[in-house]
């Protein structure tokens, strides 16, 4: 099978299109002949040596979407022929390929009104944006949370989930963005290239932090005292949030088969859409992480389409 793989650290240069057999299902997993993997921001890091899950060689990418083509021992609630999408492992490596081996608990049915390419572009921010929400800020109709990014992968499905349950959302975002995140269900949008937001905001319930560095610490100042800081980028001390009375969260995205199946409800009841980026073929792998890195790309999420 064709794949998508690095043998040592470094920048996109160093990912290689290579030949490998195929992988059969272990105890727990699935095997997925793949149609299409999501490129994200982890896969980078993994890329760099910046976070060592696993060691080298390794195949590149965490979530995919495709057709189960074996069910290995002790899984349940799958067989062959099911359209599936989710994540790979704990390790968030596997998915450029032509086939892979995803843990069942982190895979579901695919969404009915997504193609393979929409599938694979949202599982593991989708989740991200429901556990910040949900299981950490734990919001409720009513409340105000601000969200940063609002127009990055991540930010856009917090900001259509937040909207669904009535909760007040308040967004950053660049200028090309704005009417992009008004539109996604933001109440009120801030330019951040033109704004600073701690101007506009205050007293808000939670801030959703996908950026980091100071706009993280600038977010401390604008929440209501109990007010919940929640993050994928850093933590905040104990010390800090003692001193300014407010709570703070960070942590690694869990995808389960629980938490995409209510991802799969909000897709297949049409209360939320995905955002496509860039679309290209697994050869083109390095490309899309020159693109995480910087180079041009349409906004949304970058996908390696995968055709055997």
């Amino acid at each position: 099978m064709k794949a998508a793989q690095i043998v040592q650290f470094g920048p996109p240069s160093v990912i290689t299109n290579t030949d490998l057999p195929q992988p059969e299902p272990s105890t727990g997993q699935l095997l997925v002949r793949v149609k299409a993997a999501g490129v994200g921001n982890w896969d980078a890091l993994i890329r760099e040596g910046k976070v060592q899950l696993q060691p080298l060689p390794l195949v590149l990418g965490a979530e995919l979407s495709g057709i189960v083509e074996g069910v290995g021992p002790d899984v349940s609630g799958f067989k062959v022929g099911d359209e599936v999408y989710g994540a790979t492992n704990e390790q968030f490596s596997g998915a450029y390929a032509e086939c892979a081996q995803p843990f069942a608990k982190m895979m579901a049915h695919k969404p009915n009104t997504l193609n393979f390419i929409e599938a694979a572009s949202a599982p593991i921010v989708t989740v991200s944006a429901w556990q910040m929400l949900f299981d950490y800020a734990r919001v409720t109709a009513g409340q105000t949370v601000l969200i940063h990014g609002a127009a990055g992968n991540v930010g856009a499905y917090a900001v259509q989930m937040a909207k669904q349950v009535g909760v007040h959302v308040v967004a950053s975002a660049s200028s090309a963005d704005l009417d992009y995140v008004r539109g996604l269900g933001a109440e009120k949008v801030v330019d951040y290239q033109k704004q600073r937001f701690e101007d506009y905001v205050s007293g808000v319930d939670a801030v959703l932090d996908t950026v980091g560095g100071d706009t993280q610490q600038e977010s401390l100042q604008v929440l209501k005292p109990g007010g919940i800081l929640v993050s994928v980028v850093s933590p905040v001390s104990e010390e800090v949030q003692k001193r300014l009375g407010i709570r703070a969260a960070y942590f690694y995205v869990d995808v389960t088969t629980a938490r995409l199946k209510k991802i799969t409800e909000m897709f297949d009841s049409g209360k939320m859409i995905t955002n496509v980026g860039t679309v290209l073929p697994l050869e083109k792998a390095r490309v899309a992480h020159e693109m995480l890195a910087g180079a041009p790309h349409k906004r949304g999420k970058i996908v390696l389409s995968i055709e055997a």
